[in-house]
């Protein structure tokens, strides 16, 4: 794919270990190189066998497809507000990126009988809700409801499912394959990067104590709080452990729809080895940072 290509070929003079020696060069650099990962991402999603899918996917691929789509949609975002220099809204967004990653890699790895089981968990609330208008004809009696009700109805008949297609499913407390996340986690990717990569985040999205002491207070000399204003700062420590996981999903569907590409596999393992790249000089750069704003402050 030429985008592709040219993206790959924007770095062909480049030297990354030069550019990421600093941390400025470090913050720079990886501001565009997770940019070109997501637009990387983003062409795959429009990569297709001909022969294979002359038109379009059907409900398995497309369960998958939509899921690969998502993991651009949101990584796009966390590179805007990485611009922006600004982790509190990242941190609503980092949580969902490798909800989608993980489900999308345990979908290929399982299969079609889970990607089905995913596909049938998710009405579980409009399942709810059309055993619900029978109870409570006031609303699902008037036309917003009725639309909605026939919104529900039409998707299920769509994929050749009705009310009593969803057995199993309740059996399981629609979770996918009777799974928790954390159980899916676990089986596709080293447990203890669960309590790192999603555990601490979800204080970002449930607004934890710790996280408030850690980005929206400051701690005065008293042991009172006062209100911290400022937006939490970012650096590669946010996105690079995230890049890890989207990875394998985009492998693996170019492999499930037949499109193979080495070129293309090649682009996907250059993204692996420049993140590498951009973690491994991390604490260097950071020190040599940190080093520099004592001395300036020392001066002052």
């Amino acid at each position: 794919m030429k985008e592709i290509q040219d993206i790959i070929l924007r770095y062909k003079e480049v030297d990354v270990e030069k550019e990421i020696s600093t941390f400025e060069g470090l913050v720079t650099f990886s501001t565009s190189f997770y940019k070109d990962v997501s637009e990387i991402y983003d062409a795959l999603t429009r990569l297709k066998n001909i022969e294979r899918n002359p038109t379009g996917f059907d409900f398995n691929d497309a369960a998958i497809l939509g899921l690969l789509v998502r993991i651009w949609k949101i990584l796009k975002e966390i590179v805007f507000y990485y611009k922006q220099n600004n982790g509190d809204i990242i941190a609503l967004l980092d949580r969902q990126l490798i909800e989608t990653a993980v489900i999308a890699k345990y979908l290929l790895v399982k299969g079609d009988e889970a990607i089905l089981d995913y596909r049938k968990c998710s009405y579980k609330d409009r399942i709810n809700m059309i055993l619900h208008s029978k109870k409570n004809p006031e609303f699902w009696g008037s036309k917003p409801g009725k639309r909605l009700t026939k919104s529900i109805i039409k998707k299920l008949e769509a994929e050749g499912l009705d009310i009593n297609s969803f057995e199993e499913q309740k059996k399981n407390r629609w979770r996918l394959q009777g799974k928790s996340f954390y159980e899916i986690f676990a089986e596709i990717e080293p447990k203890e990067l669960y309590k790192h990569l999603y555990g601490l985040p979800s204080e970002g999205i449930h607004g934890s104590w710790n996280d408030s002491m850690d980005y929206h207070l400051q701690r005065n000399d008293d042991g009172t709080f006062s209100v911290d204003p400022f937006y939490q700062p970012v650096d590669i420590r946010v996105v690079t452990p995230i890049l890890r996981l989207t990875h394998d999903p985009y492998v693996m569907w170019m492999k499930r729809i037949d499109a193979e590409d080495t070129y293309l596999l090649k682009a996907l393992e250059w993204t692996q080895i420049i993140n590498a790249k951009l973690f491994n000089s991390f604490e260097s750069a950071y020190e040599l940072y940190q080093t520099k704003i004592a001395i300036k402050e020392e001066k002052n």
